[in-house]
């Protein structure tokens, strides 16, 4: 079944942190099968807090999303995205 990740960033406190982040993201997604949905495209929250961006990542299942999420090479570079901003994630898996 498949399954999504979902970033939504609060707000940015290191830019030089997520241009890091950004310029090293893409080799950890090598081995594994995601399809980015969105990727701070236009948005509009028509709910809750203000966000800055958000971004979905398609897995064909919960594992897999949870692989890549976990893997030494995204653990490694999302300690830039931590430092770069405030960020809510979550897991879901599809119907």
């Amino acid at each position: 079944m498949t399954a999504y990740i979902v970033f939504q960033r609060d707000r940015t406190k290191d830019k030089a942190e997520l241009d890091t982040y950004s310029a090293n993201v893409g080799p950890s997604t090598v081995g594994h099968n995601m399809t980015p949905l969105a990727v701070y495209g236009r948005h509009e929250v028509i709910e809750g807090p203000p966000v800055e961006g958000v971004v979905i990542l398609a897995f064909p299942t919960f594992a897999e999303a949870k692989a890549w999420y976990d893997s030494p090479a995204y653990t490694e570079v999302r300690q830039h995205r931590f430092k770069g901003a405030d960020y809510r994630a979550v897991i879901v898996e599809g119907i």
